[in-house]
């Protein structure tokens, strides 16, 4: 998804009162040491999740939103984990949907070390830049479904290079992979106990309740070829499995990584087609790849919208193409 964020238990936010769906849901064992907590953003069940990994110094990887920590921070306490008991927390990229809860979740975690790329450290510092450009791009959904971003201290945040580990103990460790296309600011984790590989946004989104994998193709960041190679460097890994941000563990990677290649391959050749003929990409997009009438319920389509709209992507694909196309661009024309 492209800048979120999150405020207030959202439930003034689309989808809170859908089916009473605002109940947590208890954290699911999916993977050796891994547990996948649902952190109901807007209330939706099976929308975002964060996952904690187990070890003697355990680690969280993704908040969710600010909008919610008080379901994040329930969860964690009803696996056991008191304030001094986490180690780290990890996030893929600093969208607000996946850090907007950074800030709070390190106050109640004094002793945890927070991971981030090296391009996303500063606005984990200092929120501000960041939390404007979302209110831009979210207006009111900002604080009604998201919320904002605490600042975290500097002496609490450590980069990840690509490459380097999370020491979990006894021999477990997260690789992180620098992973940009999504966002200049990605990582993927690859846990070398499980084999699971956590995928943040650079896989897609891919909602239990709709089916369809789509491409997360947001502003500013977004950039075709380097999303395709960092799809090729997490199949080089050979995860056996790949855990979504939006939603859940996928099994069979290499048939995921190649569809996610396809899907990317050709939203970007729709949406350059309508560039070049000066049409409506959003409305060339939809029209090609929204799913067909009646196969989804309509407040499933909403929480796909919401989370990774057609008109977000366009977006991102109209200033990749533009940017490409930009004399001394690498590929401009």
């Amino acid at each position: 998804m492209s800048d979120g964020g999150a405020h207030g238990p959202g439930v003034n936010g689309p989808g809170a009162h859908d089916h009473d769906e605002h109940r947590p849901a208890e954290p699911r064992r999916i993977a050796e040491g891994v547990l996948e907590i649902d952190t109901l953003l807007g209330g939706w069940q099976r929308v975002t999740a964060g996952y904690l990994l187990e070890g003697p110094r355990p680690v969280l990887v993704e908040t969710g939103s600010q909008s919610s920590v008080p379901v994040l921070l329930d969860a964690l306490a009803s696996l056991g984990l008191g304030p001094s008991d986490l180690a780290g927390v990890v996030v893929t990229h600093i969208h607000l949907d996946h850090a907007g809860g950074v800030g709070d979740v390190a106050r109640a975690f004094p002793d945890a070390t927070v991971y981030v790329h090296e391009l996303g450290a500063r606005h984990l510092a200092d929120p501000t830049r960041l939390v404007d450009s979302a209110s831009r791009v979210y207006g009111p959904l900002l604080d009604s479904l998201y919320g904002r971003l605490d600042p975290t201290p500097v002496k609490r945040l450590h980069v990840l290079a690509d490459g380097e580990e999370i020491d979990l103990g006894g021999g477990r460790a997260l690789v992180a992979v620098d992973s940009p296309g999504h966002a200049k600011h990605h990582l993927g984790l690859h846990d070398s106990t499980s084999g699971v590989l956590f995928a943040g946004d650079a896989v897609g989104v891919r909602l239990p309740d709709v089916g369809m994998l789509r491409p997360a193709t947001p502003p500013p960041d977004f950039d075709l070829d380097k999303a395709i190679h960092s799809l090729q460097r997490f199949s080089a890994r050979r995860p056996v499995g790949i855990a979504l941000a939006h939603y859940g563990l996928l099994d069979d990677p290499v048939t995921l990584l190649a569809e996610a290649e396809e899907s990317l391959r050709q939203w970007a050749e729709v949406a350059e087609r309508a560039w070049r003929a000066d049409e409506d990409i959003a409305a060339a997009l939809a029209e090609r790849f929204s799913p067909e009438p009646d196969t989804v319920a309509p407040e499933d389509l909403e929480k796909f919208e919401v989370m990774n709209g057609v008109h977000s992507n366009a977006a991102g694909f109209r200033r990749w193409l533009e940017t490409r196309a930009e004399p001394g661009a690498a590929g401009g024309h």
